[in-house]
């Protein structure tokens, strides 16, 4: 921080030396923020070799390898790291996506140095520096004001007003604000780690961020089924040994069985879902940073959300003119010259015009078009006017041309007006043009009239969520001498009427609002602006119902429970909150078990974005901070962008789901050959070895398991409650073990069973070895291959089977599935590969029986669904 001796008046002239730049860079460091440390490459590649089910692979292959069974052990460790491998990669490339957004700090910036006006890089700067800042400079460190020419500045990053602030001399101003309006300069009272900026971000790096509710469920799934693949790989172990079986088979056998039970391409499939997710996210506007996320905001129960560019277009408007001889309706959108004029009957449209340019006129804002789009370059209420002023055919710059503004008397939160006196082109008088607040303008003028008119229409306008402002005028003598200040400027006024801005609703809010009520999704507005403005954007958007509940920040409980219950409303509207207050609250509906999705661009925004389920920053408006503490970034900062997501998140939810009933389903096949095996005390052969389990696993249901968890979102995804509960639930539990599973293991073993009796076998007989035996085994596989194809299809909706869903639906579902059919006949037709794996190409009759998986896979399920579909209609319209 910037010591009393730091500074002196030959400074404040000549800025600071070379010389005391390099000592106080070496004793304050360079103006960066901290960075939080992030895991190596190595690391983040290591943690995928490490979770639960990688440690129970690599445990059974080491057990492979110590049982004299290298070729087994190496298939089981290719596996872990083909697996690790894959999910790695789709991790890195969110994660690349993410980075590509960090950008806070503004890179360069002007300076006076050894007596000369510089431009450095921004993270040069020290404590002491004299930063010169005009309109459009982003402020790079905390800074106090030295000489002031009407510097005005958006603080809304870091308080979430929108109103910009006035700032005075000696006032003390915080990196990462903007400059709209002015000029100053500055001296530099804390950089880097010791700037407010940087206290946010600790803060924000030190708040806890909740675990996402898939990562949790999943968490359980794993531990689930891992504990029983180890029981039962246990089991068969004792089991075998007391059968008499050697140690080396009784060893197969047990790895068998826990390799049988253990979906080993579960995790990189819910990997690659998620980032399926993301993508499809990213494709509208939402930037997924943490995969996690994706799944997250499709259990979302509580959005809460920022009004100002969220809800509403972040672009001022001037959309109501109000006059003592009439009004007028503009309605534009943004800043371009278009618009529909509306004005009332009788209305006189030169005072209109007259209102309009004196109010342009009296400010330095303006709307710029920028590479083909309308803009606001300054003050965006001085853009909006100059853009009225457009829409009304006045020509302002030509005005500007013609009529010189001779003095200027700037904006202060004292006076609250502004004005400016302008010199007609043929030097016939001079005229004061003000404008400002209400009271601030109407106690200066002297014909008083139309007060209580102007006061009825402000009010009128402020209700409908408006900014008003007043402009009045006066000639001015040219004998006269110009008014020296404000106050003798600002005397003996004539009003001139009444102009209404808005930031208007964007036109997808309303049906966003209406999609979250229908989704079962309770939407909040937390915002630091006026109370009249929030409710009134509120009514727009569709927030307000019956029983609205209006809260001001200032009246929160400190109290978490109590705060809970006051604002668990849907609808619910906040407004002067600051983000404290959005931290509070994001605790306190989290405490009563909603998944809360929290938006901000603000850097105090940053602790109630990681304290959150799920925060959501702004890509356009928000700082690095805010998207730094996110788990999503809008590009577009639309609130529909947000619903949008959340749509997707449900469907990679019951994506999720539909490929885990789908590896599950196998598992039950793959277990059946083991159980049969301990059944008739080893004397059956094994209908699959682990070998083909591996191959089941990874080469044939991979792909698939995939396919489905591209499955695109249904039409009604958004038509009930948030998901929610149990991955491994009874309707997967009854689907897999109850219904499909039983059926592809029934098949399995009759196509195993076929093909002994077509090689002469008969119940009784000894069980044949060999390439009868390899045969068979072929047809056991071909038989769980293509019901697993059929189970493909089936599991692609919970209600409806797949004759009546269209069968290229899903078209990554047919490619897989054509790849995978190709890889199994190349396990069962190539001779290297089929050795490996020991089987053949099945007889004719056991591979017709195998093909039979299809139909009978497909029978069970459509038999379970319209059973299903028979019980929900009964609930729903009960027999009289």
């Amino acid at each position: 921080m910037l010591a009393a001796s730091d500074w002196s008046r030959s400074t404040a002239e000549t800025g600071l030396t070379s010389q005391d730049v390099a000592v106080r860079l070496r004793r304050d460091g360079r103006n960066e923020l901290p960075v939080a440390r992030k895991k190596s490459l190595v690391m983040q590649f290591a943690g995928e070799l490490v979770h639960f089910f990688a440690l129970m692979l690599w445990t059974a292959g080491v057990l492979a390898f110590v049982a004299d069974m290298a070729e087994l052990a190496m298939a089981i460790f290719a596996v872990v790291i083909v697996n690790a491998t894959f999910s790695f990669v789709q991790q890195r490339r969110s994660d690349q996506a993410a980075e590509r957004l960090n950008a806070l700090l503004p890179r360069r910036v002007t300076l006076r140095r050894d007596a000369q006006v510089v431009e450095i890089d921004a993270s040069g700067i020290v404590v002491g520096d004299l930063m010169l800042l005009s309109a459009g400079d982003r402020v790079p460190a905390d800074a106090a004001i030295v000489l002031n020419r009407a510097l005005r500045l958006d603080t809304s990053m870091l308080t979430g007003e929108s109103v910009p602030v006035d700032v005075a001399l000696n006032d003390h101003i915080s990196g990462g604000t903007f400059v709209i309006d002015g000029e100053a300069e500055a001296e530099v009272v804390a950089t880097g780690m010791n700037t407010r900026l940087a206290q946010i971000s600790a803060l924000t790096t030190t708040t806890n961020r909740p675990p996402p509710p898939l990562t949790t469920e999943l968490k359980r799934v794993v531990r689930t089924i891992g504990m029983i693949s180890v029981c039962a790989g246990v089991t068969f172990l004792v089991g075998s040994l007391l059968l008499g079986t050697s140690m080396s088979k009784a060893s197969v056998l047990a790895i068998g069985v826990t390799v049988a039970l253990i979906p080993e391409g579960l995790l990189p499939t819910v990997t690659l879902s998620l980032a399926i997710g993301a993508q499809r996210m990213a494709h509208h506007n939402a930037l997924v940073r943490h995969l996690d996320a994706v799944e997250t905001l499709g259990s979302t129960t509580f959005i809460c959300t920022d009004k100002t560019g969220t809800l509403t277009q972040n672009e001022m408007v001037a959309g109501a003119l109000w006059t003592p001889s009439g009004r007028m309706t503009v309605d534009g959108v943004g800043y371009g010259p278009d618009a529909h004029l509306l004005p009332e009957a009788g209305a006189d449209r030169s005072a209109l015009d007259a209102l309009v340019l004196a109010a342009a006129r009296c400010g330095t804002g303006r709307a710029v078009q920028d590479n083909g789009t309308w803009i606001a370059m300054g003050d965006p209420m001085e853009a909006a006017l100059d853009a009225c002023a457009r829409r009304l055919g006045i020509d302002v710059d030509t005005d500007r041309r013609t009529r010189t503004e001779v003095a200027r008397f700037p904006f202060d939160a004292t006076r609250k007006r502004m004005s400016s006196v302008v010199e007609e082109g043929d030097e016939s008088e001079r005229v004061v043009l003000v404008k400002g607040a209400v009271e601030g303008v109407l106690s200066l003028c002297s014909d008083n009239g139309d007060e209580a008119s102007c006061r009825t229409e402000a009010e009128r306008l402020s209700k409908l969520g408006m900014r008003v402002i007043a402009v009045a005028r006066r000639a001015i003598s040219m004998d006269a001498s110009l008014p020296a200040n404000a106050t003798d400027a600002e005397q003996g006024l004539r009003l001139v009427g009444l102009i209404g801005l808005i930031d208007p609703p964007r036109p997808s809010a309303f049906d966003a609002v209406m999609k979250c009520r229908r989704a079962g999704i309770k939407v909040g507005m937390i915002t630091g602006d006026d109370p009249h403005t929030a409710f009134a954007i509120g009514e727009m958007v569709g927030l307000v119902t019956d029983g609205a509940h209006l809260l001001l920040g200032t009246e929160l409980p400190a109290d978490i429970e109590a705060l809970g219950t006051l604002v668990d409303h849907d609808g619910v509207i906040i407004s002067r909150a600051t983000p404290e207050d959005k931290l509070h609250i994001a605790q306190a509906l989290r405490a009563r078990g909603h998944v809360v999705a929290m938006t901000g661009d603000g850097v105090n925004d940053g602790p109630a974005l990681r304290a959150s389920s799920i925060g959501v920053a702004m890509g356009r408006s928000g700082t690095d901070v805010a998207r730094e503490a996110a788990d999503i970034v809008l590009l577009d900062d639309d609130f529909a962008t947000i619903v949008h997501a959340v749509e997707q998140g449900r469907a990679t939810f019951h994506n999720v789901e539909r490929f885990l009933t789908y590896h599950l389903t196998d598992n039950v096949a793959e277990l059946t050959p083991f159980v049969l095996w301990a059944m008739s005390g080893g004397r059956l052969p094994l209908a699959l070895t682990v070998m083909q389990i591996l191959a089941l696993d990874i080469g044939t249901d991979t792909t698939s398991a995939t396919a489905l968890g591209a499955e695109p979102p249904s039409p009604h995804v958004l038509a009930g409650p948030p998901v929610a509960g149990r991955l491994l639930n009874r309707r997967v539990a009854i689907r897999a073990f109850g219904l499909l599973g039983p059926t592809e293991a029934v098949m399995s073993m009759s196509a195993f069973f076929v093909a002994f009796l077509v090689a002469g076998w008969r119940p009784g007989d000894a069980f044949p070895e060999g390439q009868t035996l390899y045969a068979a085994s072929g047809a056991a596989f071909l038989a769980v291959v293509l019901g697993q194809k059929a189970n493909a299809w089936a599991c692609r909706s919970t209600t409806l089977p797949p004759w009546k869903l269209g069968w290229f639906g899903n078209r990554l579902l047919v490619y897989s599935a054509i790849g995978e059919m190709g890889f199994a006949l190349a396990c069962l037709g190539v001779g290297p590969i089929a050795d490996a794996l020991e089987n053949r190409f099945p007889p004719m009759l056991a591979g017709l029986v195998a093909a039979a998986s299809i139909p009978a896979v497909w029978f069970v399920d459509a038999s379970w669904k319209r059973r299903q579909m028979r019980r929900r209609s009964g609930q729903a319209s009960p027999s009289s």
